[in-house]
């Protein structure tokens, strides 16, 4: 999220009470913002529709479908984004704009077909098996794809540095969704949990379109040049992989206890595990202020320090680029000490009041027992995130992606283990997992510290490397050199 360092610094160079709390805010609303504006959306739609009212069947089944629709969008648009962004941040280097629209079409296109390839199946399974409303499954099936176009069109809007439109558009996507759940409800005497869902994905739907909007108002020609697009996804295989097991490292444990018994079955289709799906989203909103912190203070300091040392390696001495790397390491080990000391307080002060006041709100039991082990794991799992990071800073791909295997595959088979012990211990296999991706990156980031130069200065090539016929291995014959040089002295000679 290059380029929001400019906003905050602005913000907090004032250094006052008024401008910090305005820059906590502003990085607040950028970074999860438009998860809090839906999740507060459909905690006011419960509130005022009467949700409570419903049946426990009609209820299941909308959380379900609302639980699947959010992960398997992450889960199907975490192979593109990466490469992606990856592509784009060059476009915007080499000044080619037109390649944006081509890139932003082919990429929708494969974004959806690959979308429609696993939700077809499962809403077929749905109708077929679960003998749900076709008209239900229909709209839960645009409610996904809706939310599919606007995951992948945020990215866009994140490369051109408009993270406050996203904010606003998810706030007007939902305030059109209350509305319309409102009348659907009080005055068209719709039922509350179909409602609830047409208007959410309406409300997905107009989400997406806004931001559409905005893309095609800032890039209005389209070179056509897909094929260049596909050759990144070629080239830069290792972001595909990278990105996919990490979202899917992040849910995989949720995967592995809803084959347990501690499962619930809806409709013969969607498999949850309530108890350990609530614990999970209490570890993950204990440490999600880690994304603030790090957006905040690596877009303010480091950001500075890298461009510094890049700038220097391009046209500097060599004391300078060497000043200027080692200010820019100092710094980056500043950043993750100050993330780590920032968030375990910050993490410690939630723990204690969710541990003292949620079995009030009726959150106790197996939940309060999972969630201390899924708190530690998602405290380890932001620093994770944040080193993998500064690995793509430097461009150390096998670096992240060794540290994107090990998490996943450390988490699953981690949690295949845990799930056979007591309770407690339900999430130590996550914790495993964070651990494991966390001490990879971190060893990485030692080795590129002491390796930059080497990798910096000498991942060139001299010769460009193209396919065609092998040269002659003989480059150089003395006798031939010898009557070459004899036949010029005797042309010369009768001249």
């Amino acid at each position: 999220m290059a380029g929001i360092g400019v906003k905050l610094q602005t913000i907090f160079e004032k250094k006052t009470i008024v401008a910090s709390f305005v820059g906590f805010i502003y990085s607040t609303m950028i970074s999860i913002g438009p998860m809090m504006v839906v999740i507060l959306n459909v905690v006011l739609m419960s509130r005022v529709l009467g949700y409570d009212s419903v049946g426990y069947a009609d209820r299941s089944l909308f959380s379900a479908t609302i639980l699947y629709i959010f992960i398997f969008s992450l889960l199907t648009a975490a192979p593109f984004k990466a490469v992606l962004s990856r592509y784009l941040s060059d476009v915007i280097y080499d000044e080619t704009y037109d390649d944006i629209m081509a890139c932003y079409n082919v990429g929708l296109l494969m974004n959806i077909v690959f979308s429609c390839l696993v939700g077809v199946p499962f809403c077929i399974r749905e109708y077929m098996v679960g003998q749900i409303n076709l008209l239900y499954v229909f709209t839960g099936f645009c409610g996904f794809i809706a939310l599919v176009m606007v995951f992948y069109s945020m990215l866009y809007l994140s490369i051109c540095k408009d993270y406050q439109k996203i904010s606003l558009y998810f706030l007007l996507g939902m305030i059109f969704a209350f509305l319309m759940a409102w009348i659907l409800v009080k005055v068209c005497r719709k039922s509350v949990t179909y409602s609830m869902l047409l208007s959410l994905s309406c409300g997905f739907f107009l989400t997406g379109s806004l931001e559409y909007a905005t893309i095609r108002r800032y890039f209005r020609k389209n070179s056509n040049r897909y094929k260049k697009v596909l050759r990144y996804f070629v080239k830069f295989w290792q972001l595909i992989i990278i990105n996919f097991l990490y979202i899917f490292g992040l849910y995989v444990h949720n995967f592995v206890f809803w084959t347990t018994d501690i499962n619930m079955v809806v409709a013969d289709s969607f498999v949850l595990a309530p108890s350990y799906d609530m614990a999970t989203c209490l570890g993950m909103f204990t440490n999600l202020s880690a994304t603030i912190i790090f957006i905040a203070r690596v877009e303010m300091h480091f950001h500075e320090r890298y461009r510094a040392y890049s700038e220097a390696v391009i046209g500097g001495r060599w004391i300078d680029i060497n000043n200027a790397k080692n200010r820019m390491l100092r710094q980056l080990s500043v950043e993750l000490m100050n993330l780590v000391r920032i968030q375990f307080i910050i993490a410690v002060v939630i723990y204690l009041l969710f541990m003292v006041f949620l079995p009030r709100f009726g959150i106790s039991g197996m939940v309060m027992r999972i969630y201390p082990c899924l708190a530690a794991g998602y405290f380890i799992l932001f620093l994770m995130y944040a080193e993998i990071i500064f690995l793509y800073y430097f461009n150390d791909l096998n670096g992240a992606l060794m540290s994107s295997i090990g998490f996943c595959l450390v988490t699953f088979v981690g949690s295949m283990v845990v799930k056979n012990f007591s309770d407690i211990w339900y999430g130590f296999g996550f914790v495993l997992g964070c651990f494991t991706g966390f001490s990879i990156s971190y060893f990485r980031l030692r080795w590129v510290e002491k390796n930059l130069d080497k990798h910096i200065f000498c991942k060139g090539i001299l010769f460009p490397i193209k396919v065609g016929k092998k040269p002659p291995a003989k480059v150089y014959d003395i006798r031939e050199e010898a009557e070459k040089q004899k036949h010029r002295q005797r042309v010369e000679g009768k001249a």
